[in-house]
């Protein structure tokens, strides 16, 4: 009996199902590649669903070992050409969450549920960081800030926010809600106050963050990220990498193999390339390999790539492709 109500207490605490609304939040996906040198823009680099967004400094950017106990990746950010932090340079790193699968948060309503995030977190620099949890619907910021307090240590942080009664989350395959860890943040983005969701305005942005990651070999790097409805953080949910990669999939997918075309006419041939999962939006797509080649056709299911004459029925033609759907 006591056993039986040990489970029970359990499942009241952490119910069975996905509770982490973040993907790849340990870090274990990288379909581009595990490193990047020379950042300076934003984009997604490395980890798949992670984007670098900011405009100052020269970064390398990537997965990484060094961890905390129960993780085997984290994400790494290293400055490696410093640039002066003006009055509006900030560099962060977000992931954007579709209003699809958001729904059950309630938003706009006065059942809007609370949401907690969780994450482990190392730097060389000490001090006070933002995480904003910023709402695209209806434009608003959440600002937050954790403390690393020893540096070139893993520490773990949660940070709740209140649930939004006053504006819905758009039941669409759009970015609805975003977290942005801030590692660089001017003044003018940093000096609003915190603690409750706002209508957007620049001094709310990175709001509370005194840290900054500016001199050459700074670094910050992060794991372990867990988004999840409550005021009690839970311990991380650890899926299986082939569920996140099919996760990370329906965002961006990059082909493992070469592919071989098949006759079509006597002067064309074509590749098509089923999509392991359904996209989120019909995709940009690219692709590399022996001959030059056009697109034919693309949809959220599928990308089919022509080449027009002079090649054998059996010849490989494609040495990679990808498809880009990211928000």
């Amino acid at each position: 009996m006591a056993s039986q109500a040990r489970e029970l207490a359990d499942k009241s605490i952490a119910p069975p199902g996905r509770r982490n609304l973040i993907i790849n939040g340990a870090m274990q996906v990288a379909q581009r590649g595990t490193s990047e040198t020379g950042v300076i823009t934003s984009g997604y680099y490395t980890v798949d669903r992670w984007k670098m967004n900011g405009n100052n400094g020269t970064w390398t950017v990537g997965q990484d070992t060094s961890t905390p106990n129960g993780f085997a990746n984290s994400y790494k950010m290293t400055l490696t050409a410093t640039e002066a932090i003006g009055s509006t340079s900030y560099m962060s790193l977000e992931q954007k969450m579709e209003g699809i699968n958001l729904q059950s948060l309630a938003y706009g309503s006065s059942a809007a549920k609370d949401i907690i995030l969780s994450f482990w977190v190392k730097s060389n620099i000490t001090g006070n960081y933002c995480v904003n949890t910023y709402q695209d619907d209806g434009s608003s910021n959440y600002p937050e800030t954790y403390t690393i307090n020893t540096a070139d240590t893993w520490e773990h942080k949660t940070i709740k926010y209140d649930g939004n009664t006053a504006t819905s989350l758009d039941n669409d395959v759009n970015s609805s809600l975003r977290v942005i860890f801030f590692l660089v943040a001017a003044s003018e983005l940093s000096s609003g106050s915190t603690g409750s969701r706002v209508a957007y305005s620049a001094d709310t942005y990175a709001a509370g963050q005194s840290a900054q990651i500016d001199a050459v070999n700074d670094y910050w790097q992060v794991t372990g990220v867990q988004l999840e409805v409550g005021s009690v953080a839970t311990e991380f949910e650890h899926r299986s990498f082939g569920e996140e990669l099919a996760l990370c999939q329906r965002y961006y997918y990059k082909t493992n193999t070469d592919r071989r075309a098949t006759l079509a006419r006597s002067d064309r041939m074509d590749v098509q390339i089923d999509f392991p999962v359904q996209m989120r939006t019909t995709p940009s797509i690219s692709a590399s390999g022996t001959v030059t080649f056009s697109t034919e056709q693309v949809g959220i299911d599928s990308m089919t790539f022509e080449y027009a004459g002079g090649v054998s029925g059996s010849s490989r033609v494609i040495g990679s492709a990808t498809a880009d759907a990211e928000l």
